[in-house]
């Protein structure tokens, strides 16, 4: 059974722009893998931990000398790793909120780092331990950035995905939803069409 991780990260919740289109997202794929199961991590309503000295400690810490709040921790980190393991493609939101990832996505990406576990560094560089597989990235913008200096999450996102060794990631950009209407409507248009291509 074909198996999607749906990583949601917009604080308005199910109101959010890419919210929507990845609900968009998510249908298409249900119709093309009938049966399928769709994980859904919830970034908002489930905010991941700031990675803090306690959190990097208890990652660290060889697992017959962790006290139990690092164990929650380690736990913790697992599970968002065993999601992303056990799924056969992604579907990841990033809406733009000052030039950058909301907090709570660049935390949830700081878990899925682990040295030794997700990456690690060889004599020619680091190298990823993860399985490839497909990653969807679905950006909403309120001005458009895509091609440009201020496009700062496309680059970091195939960058730090490529890092764990998920290097097929598809960029799906939706644009220009604070410049009125008409521009709203367009860009939301152009997303939701390249959504609805893939399926």
């Amino acid at each position: 059974m074909a198996k999607l991780l749906y990583v949601k990260s917009s604080v308005f919740g199910d109101g959010g722009q890419s919210s929507q289109l990845a609900e968009q997202f998510i249908e298409g794929w249900k119709g093309k893998n009938a049966g399928g199961e769709v994980i859904v991590r919830d970034l908002s309503a489930d905010v991941p931990p700031y990675l803090d000295g306690n959190v990097v400690g208890a990652l660290f810490t060889p697992a017959d000398q962790l006290n139990d709040d690092q164990k929650a921790i380690v736990a913790y980190a697992d599970k968002l790793l065993a999601e992303v393991k056990e799924a056969d493609e992604i579907v990841f939101t990033a809406p733009m909120y000052n030039f950058a990832l909301p907090a709570q996505t660049k935390t949830y990406l700081d878990y899925l780092c682990r040295a030794g576990v997700t990456f690690k560094y060889t004599d020619t560089g680091a190298v990823g331990l993860l399985d490839n597989k497909p990653v969807y990235v679905i950006t909403t913008r309120g001005g458009i950035y895509k091609d440009t200096p201020a496009d700062t999450q496309t680059p970091f996102l195939k960058m730090i995905f490529g890092f764990v060794g998920l290097s097929d990631v598809r960029m799906i950009h939706a644009e220009g939803l604070n410049m009125g209407d008409e521009a709203k409507e367009a860009g939301i248009k152009a997303a939701a069409d390249e959504i609805a291509a893939l399926f």
